[in-house]
């Protein structure tokens, strides 16, 4: 029996604020019990998920019975203080407004330490719901039709880029070597990029890569561009206990990337904020009818934090190795 969308289940989407308790997942927990960035985002994903399903309009509902696939269009997220594994995270979750075909969740976590709330995190999320093509098209309920959209895709800027080589671009499947669509997306820029064919679990909705996707790209990019640099993470670790920390991270999607296509990954650092952080771009893309087409665009912030104890850790500023090495200038005496 097919779900009614009734205007109270409206109103709670668009204008009730919604809690839930959480707790980061074991995999989140890699250098000793702190959380990465990847797995915040995964809490707030979840507590929208959770809000989407207070009020009775549950992702598996919507796609099941209405033929509506929900995707997070957008995250933005900031990191104000660490999460621990087992740490009872409140989440709390208010709808902002409609942004075009598009609803806004602002996300707040908490976290209870010694006694007091701490605000850990803080995030924004834009979700779409995407029509389903896999099978018939199901009539969109008129309470969703503003947010229902056909593709996921965007006219702003940058959306599409068309290639300056004189011939078509090849297609990517197996060349060997130096890849010519990645010598065109890095030429001059202090950037690192890689291509990589996308797996049926980096997908949902039987097609598209999602969100959480993107996120594992932009934390793969990340440590294959410091091993690149001669910063790989596990040399930083056995040598100077340091690890690196993220603060600030966001990801738009601008276009979809279908399961099995070539994604172009291009990790390009931006700016260096005096020798403590330092921010980079991340920008993904497809080559279709041998033209790229951008797919995705992101920021990411970090630093570097050294490992005092299994509990705790203390920012540290790059010292002028690391400041080459980010620069993408040769070692001393190299």
């Amino acid at each position: 029996m097919t779900i009614v969308v009734t205007d109270a289940r409206i109103k709670t989407l668009l204008h009730t604020p919604t809690r839930v308790s959480l707790r980061p997942r074991y995999e989140g927990s890699n250098i000793c019990t702190w959380i990465g960035f990847k797995h915040d985002n995964y809490l707030v994903e979840e507590a929208v998920l959770e809000h989407f399903r207070a009020a009775g309009l549950s992702s598996r509902v919507l796609y099941e019975e209405l033929g509506l696939g929900l995707d997070f269009a957008e995250l933005d997220v900031r990191i104000l203080s660490s999460l621990h594994l087992d740490d009872l995270v409140t989440a709390d979750v208010e709808p902002v407004s409609k942004d075009g075909d598009a609803l806004l969740f602002r996300v707040t976590l908490n976290v209870d330490r010694d006694g007091a709330s701490v605000k850990a995190v803080t995030g924004r999320a834009r979700v779409v719901l995407r029509i389903d093509t896999t099978f018939p098209a199901e009539p969109v309920p008129e309470q969703l039709r503003p947010f229902a959209v056909e593709r996921i895709a965007t006219s702003e800027p940058g959306a599409h880029v068309t290639p300056t080589a004189p011939e078509p671009l090849s297609d990517g499947h197996g060349t060997t070597g130096p890849d010519p669509v990645l010598s065109l997306l890095t030429e001059g820029k202090n950037a690192f990029g890689w291509k990589w064919r996308i797996p049926y679990p980096y997908c949902h909705f039987t097609e598209r890569l999602q969100m959480s996707g993107y996120l594992r790209q932009m934390e793969e990019v990340v440590d294959l561009f410091l091993a690149d640099r001669g910063l790989s993470i596990k040399t930083l670790l056995d040598d100077r206990k340091w690890i690196p920390a993220c603060s600030h991270s966001k990801i738009r999607i601008l276009d979809e990337a279908l399961m099995e296509e070539d994604l172009y990954v291009v990790y390009t650092v931006e700016e260096i904020f005096k020798d403590f952080l330092y921010r980079s771009r991340f920008d993904t893309y497809v080559v279709r009818e041998g033209r790229l087409v951008q797919t995705a665009t992101g920021q990411v912030t970090h630093g570097y934090a050294v490992i005092d104890s299994r509990t705790d850790w203390h920012l540290v500023n790059f010292d002028e190795p690391v400041l080459r090495a980010l620069r993408g200038e040769p070692a001393v005496g190299a």
